[in-house]
């Protein structure tokens, strides 16, 4: 199991999510994500692959994973592993452009 830690950024984007009326659906999907990603960051679902173009402020690389596929605007979840070991830091929580 990985603790789940949040930029301030990242945690505006939740909040920016549960507070908004029209965002449930992603909300939700959002929310499922994260508790796949507390248990087990290979879960299929989650297609879960490196993201080159951000750089990490810690040793390792930028980890991109779908809340949603397939879907307008589908949100994506960027993390990092860290800063302390079995934790990761979500950094953003954005639809795909």
């Amino acid at each position: 199991m990985f603790k789940i830690r949040f930029t301030k950024e990242a945690e505006k984007q939740l909040l920016e999510l549960k507070n908004t009326k029209s965002k449930q659906r992603q909300y939700k999907a959002v929310g499922k994500v994260i508790g796949y990603m507390h248990v087990n960051l290979r879960h299929p679902s989650l297609n879960t692959h490196k993201f080159d173009s951000l750089k990490s402020p810690f040793e390792g690389g930028v980890f991109e994973s779908y809340a949603q596929n397939k879907t307008p605007g589908a949100y994506r979840i960027f993390w990092i592993y860290g800063p302390e070991k079995r934790e990761i830091t979500i950094l953003a929580i954005t639809p795909h452009p």
